[in-house]
């Protein structure tokens, strides 16, 4: 028996508690790449400061936590070694499905990740009509006006979809909307289909759909439509993209789709 099995049972239950508490303080740094701070932290995970400080503590000992300037934490640069050993590439996984929906619509399709209150372009396929839409890799989009931004919203939960929301509403001056936004992702989480009908830019339509890659981060597959032709093309847009999501989603082990 190893070290651990001799452990007393209670020992074992706090040691795999910090664990897991661990894990949530790295996921919540995760998502917000501008760094929180211990309190922010607290907040955000339901724990004590004093708590999540010794928690924090730790993590800088193995070089997973880094401290900023302004006092704030961001994660640090063991966890991108991990993450690099670990080898997971989505981009990868999906570009064939991307390709796929591509030719299947003759539109452009998309892959995006959520990062903070910013949606990011990761790959894109061009359709192949003559008049299309087209955004560069690296590219980052709003939430609450994207097709693939209300998809991935839509994956969190109420209360962080709306904290997010708000905070991109405040730091581009806008009101707020939720009495609009909130009951749209309810719609959305029902059908995984998320629509932008020219919210985003004059012109240009969309429709999208979310999904959690391993490690939890949240991605979408997005396919934007000239809105000259999206009332013709939608029905066929939806069902391939459906087709694409549940093929990524049966890659990545999930067979319900």
């Amino acid at each position: 028996m190893n070290d651990i099995e001799n452990a007393p049972k209670a020992m074992q239950r706090n040691g795999i508690q910090v664990i897991g508490r661990a894990a949530t303080i790295l996921r919540t740094l995760r998502d917000d790449p501008t760094g929180m701070s211990l309190g922010q932290i607290a907040e955000k995970v339901g724990l004590a400061r004093s708590t999540v400080q010794r928690i924090v503590a730790a993590l800088q000992d193995e070089r997973l936590v880094i401290m900023l300037g302004n006092g704030g934490f961001r994660l640090g640069p063991e966890v991108t070694s991990l993450a690099k050993a670990a080898s997971f590439d989505t981009v990868e996984l999906c570009r064939p499905c991307l390709i796929e929906l591509a030719q299947s619509t003759g539109e452009t399709a998309d892959l995006s990740v959520l990062r903070g209150e910013q949606i990011i372009f990761l790959d894109q396929v061009p359709g192949s009509h003559r008049l299309r839409t087209i955004s560069a890799v690296g590219d980052v989009f709003p939430l609450a006006t994207t097709a693939n931004g209300k998809a991935a919203l839509s994956l969190l939960t109420t209360e962080e979809a709306r904290a997010r929301a708000s905070r991109e509403w405040e730091k581009a001056g806008l009101p707020d909307r939720w009495s609009e936004l909130g009951p749209e992702l309810e719609t959305i989480r029902q059908d995984r289909l998320a629509f932008d009908i020219g919210e985003h830019t004059d012109g240009i339509c969309a429709v999208g759909t979310a999904f959690r890659a391993p490690g939890g981060g949240i991605h979408a597959i997005s396919v934007p439509v000239p809105a000259t032709r999206f009332d013709r093309e939608k029905e066929r847009v939806v069902t391939e993209l459906q087709n694409a999501a549940r093929r990524i989603k049966q890659l990545l082990g999930d067979q319900e789709g």
